[in-house]
């Protein structure tokens, strides 16, 4: 299973977008700062997550989330949850 998912820094509220085969180990590698793109934005939470059963569907749904079209989606998908 492979995994999209979104997660918000507690520090400045930001989004992140990403993709995984395994979900816990990294939230665990971004809040422990070993991810070059988000080790100062530490803290985060998980927001949001789709699993897709092959990495392409998974890298597809990522490069989505991440357009335009995508953040209306999450916008509108969490938009009770702050």
């Amino acid at each position: 299973m492979y995994y999209t998912y979104v997660l918000r820094s507690v520090k400045d509220s930001n989004l992140y977008i990403g993709f995984t085969e395994n979900l816990e180990k990294r939230i665990k590698e971004h809040n422990s700062g070993k991810v070059k793109s988000t080790r100062y934005r530490t803290p985060f939470e998980l927001v949001y997550f789709e699993a897709c059963r092959n990495i392409d569907d998974a890298l597809h749904r990522e490069k989505y989330l991440k357009t335009t079209y995508g953040h209306r989606y999450l916008q509108n998908r969490l938009k009770n949850d702050r």
